[in-house]
């Protein structure tokens, strides 16, 4: 066979759904899709991740909008793209199959696979169905209002039925995924235990979940946990404090330019106050809480792009609504369709004077009308004084129309508890979810249950899908994502540096910060200068008495050190909403040279020796039941047993002590 021809072979075999012959032969097109095309299931992603870029809102090229489907159906300057009913005479179906090889689409990314093409034939040819009122429009509030989509029937024969997995049900089906059993009771413990208060469960705690015969155990379990309201706000303060950019020291506390909100966010999570009212109390805020908006003042003036009201605007459109303000704060935006006058739009609610806007740090003469990123939802008057505009803004963001701050949110605790979000990256809620139905329901759900997120994440850790067993994630990953249940992810370094204290039975460190013993969300003066929430200011929770896994102050109020550092704890000089997924040189230099972990397993060594079992493999077993949740094997037991030594000696348990906690199976979540 001539080269030549042994090379087309191979590539229409390795890449048929890409490679047409010259002549645009209709044959190279994949065939359509042999079931129902689902406009928000199939179709929405691919043209939100292909097309919107080029073909949406401002983005017209060609004179072709996708923005509607009457827009879609008008075609461009090339004529009409779209032939209802008939897939193989569309140009759009030739351009993305590559028949015009100088007008192969997408223009720019990755091609659509032959899956993706069929899909889009059978969308055609089954009549471009369009949800009602969908628009790619930004300006258009459909794109920002609640949905709440239907919640599908009991499928015959199953015991569904939390509406997590009755929405997930079709998802399965459609993609042929027989999802497996939920996992044993020790892997859900310990998974669950550490997503809610961060803690690991004791040998004890265990072994009365493993007995419990009850039924409903699992939900009394996460109900336990989540009433336990100081182990749950000392866990998700690591969390808040990434993203509000809150820390105990460092530069701009000597000179006032940065202001703490810790008592007041610790009382918040602790009293589990209610979502809007959370970001209500941030964007206008008294006293206790006004250090986010603040802006991070103590930096100075970097360039224009970065003058405190800026930052403010970066900070609140991030953290809240998904949205990346940042490039459209220096230009207008290259990743997104955002504009230079909407991110100074939003700025000028937190200026004393008129904002001009620069444009790459160069002023333009031009002053932006101040406004909200969807006006829509409520108008900021600008001859306000500063206080009351931002409370104008915090209305405006909490609007119950605002479907955006709730999926926001719930995106981030779904992306928090198995591994990936409905939507990704987090912070651009501009992408397609891989599920609207879910994310649109629990969003809605979090609404229609008095913004309680404590309610929303039992409702998705007592899902069948979050008890799935986990899945490494490079199989996630690998080509157009999946799910198949919760990723297998890292311990925080929080989490971590609180496993190592209470296996060693050491302090880590001393608390950076004192909480009040019974905080509220709201201190007394702030509600009494604030009308609206002094009739129903929150009252004081007492918290749950410390338990035996809890060993001196947790790794989320003692200061950064190296090991913590190393472990991926941020420096909050700016919003952090994700920590690395992967593991670092450093993490690996700390984890084995690092002075300050070496210090706490010499200490626990000790302590083991002192107060612990008196055999070697009581030891052992011991130190296994409470890193690991379980008996060491015949084999561990064995070579962990030669490793401390008979008698024990302080230098082999040290060695024993790092052996087990540098596991995959004590550092991962499964």
């Amino acid at each position: 066979m001539p080269r030549t021809v042994a090379i087309a072979v191979l590539l229409v075999a390795a890449f048929g759904s890409r490679v047409a012959n010259a002549d645009g032969d209709t044959a190279a097109i994949p065939p359509a899709a042999d079931r129902p095309a689902d406009f928000h299931k199939d179709i929405l992603p691919i043209l939100s991740n292909s097309c919107t870029k080029c073909h949406a809102n401002a983005q017209q090229k060609g004179g072709f909008s996708i923005d509607t489907r009457e827009a879609l159906l008008k075609g461009g300057d090339s004529g009409a793209a779209v032939v209802v009913g008939k897939s193989g005479e569309s140009r759009l179906v030739k351009l993305i199959a590559g028949l015009e090889p100088d007008s192969v689409m997408p223009a720019q990314g990755p091609r659509l696979t032959a899956v993706q093409i069929g899909l889009v034939r059978a969308w055609i040819d089954q009549g471009l169905t369009w949800e009602k009122g969908f628009t790619f429009r930004k300006s258009e509030p459909a794109a920002l209002r609640p949905r709440r989509p239907p919640i599908p029937a009991v499928p015959a024969g199953s015991n569904l039925i939390n509406p997590v997995d009755l929405l997930l049900a079709p998802y399965f089906a459609s993609r042929r995924i027989a999802p497996g059993e939920v996992v044993a009771d020790r892997v859900f413990l310990r998974r669950v235990s550490l997503d809610l208060v961060g803690l690991l469960p004791a040998p004890e705690e265990i072994s009365a979940f493993v007995a419990d015969s009850r039924a409903d155990k699992r939900e009394r379990l996460v109900e336990r946990l989540l009433a336990d309201n100081g182990a749950y706000a000392e866990h998700w303060l690591t969390f808040w404090n990434d993203a509000l950019r809150n820390d105990y020291r460092g530069t701009g506390y000597i000179d006032g330019g940065r202001v703490q909100i810790t008592d007041w966010l610790y009382g918040a999570l602790a009293d589990n106050l209610p979502y809007d009212r959370f970001v209500r109390e941030l964007i206008s805020p008294g006293p206790a809480s006004q250090g986010f908006v603040k802006g991070i003042v103590w930096r100075g003036v970097v360039n224009a792009s970065q003058v405190p009201p800026v930052q403010a605007a970066q900070n609140i459109s991030q953290v809240f609504l998904g949205i990346n303000l940042k490039c459209a704060s220096c230009h207008d935006s290259f990743i997104n369709d955002w504009k230079l006058v909407d991110a100074y739009g939003l700025a000028s609610v937190f200026s004393d004077e008129p904002l001009q806007i620069h444009r790459c740090d160069r002023p333009t003469g031009q002053f932006a009308p101040m406004k909200f990123l969807y006006p829509e939802l409520g108008r900021i008057d600008p001859e306000a004084p500063p206080a009351l505009r931002q409370a104008e803004l915090a209305d405006a963001v909490t609007n119950p129309q605002n479907g955006r701050l709730t999926r926001t949110i719930v995106n981030r605790i779904w992306a928090r508890f198995l591994g990936r979000g409905l939507v990704e990256p987090v912070d651009d809620m501009d992408s397609p979810p891989w599920s609207a139905d879910l994310l649109d329901y629990l969003a809605v759900d979090l609404v229609e249950h008095g913004y309680d997120l404590k309610r929303t994440m039992a409702r998705i850790v007592t899902s069948r899908a979050y008890q799935l067993p986990a899945v490494p994630m490079q199989e996630q990953d690998r080509d157009a994502f999946l799910f198949r249940g919760p990723a297998v992810r890292r311990m925080t370094g929080e989490q971590f540096v609180d496993a190592v204290s209470a296996i060693t039975g050491i302090a880590y460190a001393e608390p950076a910060v004192k909480i009040a013993a019974a905080p509220t969300a709201k201190s007394a003066a702030d509600a009494a200068s604030d009308p609206k929430l002094a009739a129903g200011a929150a009252k004081p929770s007492a918290n749950s008495a410390p338990q035996s896994h809890r060993i001196g102050a947790r790794a989320a109020l003692v200061n950064a050190d190296p090991l913590l550092v190393a472990l991926g704890r941020s420096n909050r000089e700016q919003v952090v909403t994700e920590r690395p997924k992967l593991a670092t040189t450093l993490e690996a230099l700390e984890l084995t040279n690092g002075k300050t972990l070496s210090s706490l397993l010499r200490r626990g060594a000790a302590r083991w020796l002192a107060e612990g079992p008196k055999s070697t493999d009581e030891l052992v077993v011991r130190l296994f039941e409470q890193s690991l949740g379980r008996r060491p094997t015949e084999t561990e037991l064995r070579e962990s047993a030669a490793l401390v030594g008979s008698p024990p000696s302080a230098e082999g348990m040290e060695d024993l002590l790092w052996s087990v906690i540098m596991l995959p199976e004590f550092q991962l979540i499964y």
